[in-house]
């Protein structure tokens, strides 16, 4: 989810995560709860989102936040998606065939689609952005590392050539590296499309105000007939839960990404709301920075390790309803799941007192623990200070904006940083940019080379009892050196609750908003 705050979803996507409240939860309306059901305040033609976080990056090329893949849904379509089960399914490639060998991809691009200058979004088109994505200054470039050559058979077809097999191909495509963005866009704008996305989704840009908000407006000349049902969306960054909550009530939101977690048993039994939980796809954590004083020695990696207090995190901060505790980077919702794994290491203060004693530091050590500023977050930072003191382990927590973090993370200035992921259906990717030497998420500096062999045999097969197998033995591995402390998997709704004047709202399993099938009532006459 990364994003993909406490839930989760926040980071380059790394979830990371920034983010506030229950994360995945979407309220639609302003009714009950105490509210006053007031509308007056959101436009009839235009739906106001909040998300976690002001969104970094609206180019797919160099987005590597949760919340940025948020607005980029309604500005951008992929070749391939997911539905509501999960399941890959064809999007702007009407259709898909992979030989035998795993080797080709081939598609069949929808006939008379354009991008919102007017281009068309054809063979050539894709065939730019996949080269585009291959380049080393893209975030992408290790998600389509694989890929040999991108060939256009006709003016519709796009061949699609892997050096080798690679199981998670398609499941790759249906996040960033398989949105088509306009070439001609990008050519405009010197390499670069932030500023001015360009894309063939249901919505088209219009502006953005930094510090502020987010605006799109319909696509009528979208290729899905019928959509999208609301003029315009503006999405708002608002951080604090607190704030997004009672904006909602107060009529300013029409959909808000985060609640109080306090709030949420209160919501679920108004009969105003109906939510349901069920474990996501994401995870969150943080980051040891390997490289440098004091976490080049493993040792002390370790002993934080088996210091950090999952379930008070869980319990305390989370209310048992935002997630549970992990340490692996597999949610029962993935088929690489291990409970084995996942309940390993238990917490023992003795244990990590000894690592300190043969690691020449029996009276403990600080560290800086760079941290987003949203209530939960901060919460969970509290409990991470309390669990580490019995053993002599100062944490020092440092407050920073999500970007700030984002940025600190990718150039390796932190200790520790605190980051999540979202979730992807396949478990590769919930792992192998992260701890594979050199990957784009790698910000610990991790290298092992047998974790990275695992990994690379994982990727080349599509037996999924081996695969699962594999992913095992590197968590083995994993617990030992300790790159990044896994805390929690973040819960996902199942159900969401609208207001009588919100229609048309459907939860995905990757937590994506997918807005061009919601409208109002009044803006729908």
């Amino acid at each position: 989810m990364v994003g993909y705050g406490p839930g989760a979803l926040s980071r380059r996507e790394f979830l990371r995560l920034g983010g506030a409240g229950l994360a995945g939860i979407v309220l639609l309306g302003g009714a009950g709860c105490g509210g006053s059901g007031a509308r007056s305040n959101t436009p009839p033609d235009t739906l106001v989102v909040a998300l976690e976080a002001e969104p970094p990056e609206l180019d797919p090329s160099f987005s590597s936040a949760y919340v940025d893949r948020q607005v980029m849904a309604s500005l951008y379509d992929k070749l391939v998606d997911i539905d509501r089960e999960g399941r890959i399914v064809p999007m702007l490639a009407e259709d898909y065939r992979v030989s035998g060998d795993g080797l080709e991809y081939t598609f069949r691009l929808r006939e008379g689609v354009r991008f919102h200058d007017g281009t068309p979004l054809d063979a050539e088109a894709v065939r730019f952005n996949l080269e585009r994505y291959r380049r080393e200054d893209s975030v992408r470039s290790t998600e389509v590392e694989p890929v040999r050559s991108v060939e256009v058979v006709d003016p519709r077809t796009v061949r699609v050539v892997l050096k080798r097999p690679f199981a998670p191909f398609l499941a790759v495509l249906t996040d960033r590296a398989g949105i088509i963005v306009s070439p001609k866009a990008v050519r405009e704008s010197g390499g670069r499309i932030s500023r001015r996305p360009v894309g063939s989704g249901p919505f088209e840009f219009v502006e953005r105000v930094r510090g502020d908000h987010i605006t799109v407006r319909r696509n009528d000349n979208y290729w899905k007939s019928g959509l999208p049902k609301i003029d315009r969306i503006e999405y708002r960054g608002i951080e604090d839960e607190n704030v997004q909550f009672q904006n909602l009530r107060s009529g300013e939101l029409d959909l808000i990404d985060s609640i109080p977690f306090v709030e949420f048993r209160n919501l679920r039994q108004s009969g105003d709301y109906r939510v349901s939980l069920l474990e996501g796809l994401g995870y969150q954590g943080f980051y040891l920075n390997v490289r440098r004083p004091p976490f080049e020695d493993r040792r002390l990696r370790q002993a934080v390790y088996r210091l950090v207090n999952r379930e008070a995190i869980v319990d305390a901060v989370l209310r048992n309803v935002g997630g549970t505790p992990a340490n692996s980077p597999f949610s029962r919702q993935s088929w690489a799941y291990s409970e084995e794994i996942d309940s390993y290491p238990p917490r023992s203060v003795e244990t990590a007192k000894g690592l300190l004693e043969e690691a020449g530091r029996p009276e403990g050590f600080s560290f800086t623990l760079k941290i987003d500023p949203s209530p939960t977050n901060q919460q969970i930072g509290q409990v991470i200070q309390n669990s580490l003191k019995p053993a002599g382990v100062e944490v020092k927590l440092e407050r920073l904006e999500f970007g700030r973090l984002l940025e600190d993370s990718t150039s390796g200035n932190f200790e520790a940083t605190f980051l999540g992921w979202s979730g992807r259906i396949d478990p590769d990717l919930n792992i192998y940019d992260f701890m594979v030497t050199g990957g784009d998420f790698n910000d610990s500096g991790y290298s092992n080379p047998e974790v990275d062999r695992l990994l690379n045999e994982a990727r080349r097969i599509s037996d999924r009892q081996r695969r699962k197998e594999l992913y095992t033995r590197v968590m083995e591995i994993l617990h030992e050196d300790v790159p990044y402390v896994y805390l929690y998997h973040n819960n996902a709704t199942t159900d969401f609750a609208m207001h009588q004047d919100v229609t048309g709202f459907e939860p995905y399993p990757d937590g994506i908003l997918r807005l061009a099938g919601v409208g109002k009532r009044r803006a729908e006459g």
